[in-house]
């Protein structure tokens, strides 16, 4: 994956559905000892709560609202985009079906969130 290729020092941690990641970013059992994110990545197509529904609960929670959520997902539908803005996500990029151009939209992502911008601690 493009963040292992980095040059900054990066921790990727993944869960298996949106569920799972709230309780992951919430530091809930059996996470209670996971790291807190610089960013979140999350797809749209998560099972067991989708990734607008997880977008919203991150929006309204106060420990984690601060933590930019960029959605990395397929979808290209502007109602898709339109709707993850509006309930407060940093970035929206759709995933490159070629692998090349995938690792630049995770190389891009990186270089921006992670090395650019400022945001509070």
């Amino acid at each position: 994956m493009a963040f292992k290729k980095s040059r900054l020092l990066v921790q990727l941690c993944d869960v298996g559905d949106g569920v799972e990641a709230l309780a992951f970013l919430r530091q809930q059992a059996p996470y209670q000892d996971a790291p807190r994110p610089d960013i979140i990545l999350l797809d749209l197509n998560m099972p067991r709560m989708d990734g607008k529904t997880l977008l919203q609960h991150l929006k309204q929670d106060e420990d984690l609202k601060r933590i930019p959520a960029i959605v990395l997902t397929t979808s290209e539908a502007e109602s898709d985009i339109v709707d993850t803005y509006n309930l407060g996500c940093a970035g929206f990029v759709t995933k490159p079906v070629d692998l090349v151009q995938f690792l630049q939209a995770i190389q891009n992502v990186e270089d921006y969130w992670l090395t650019l911008v400022k945001r509070p601690q």
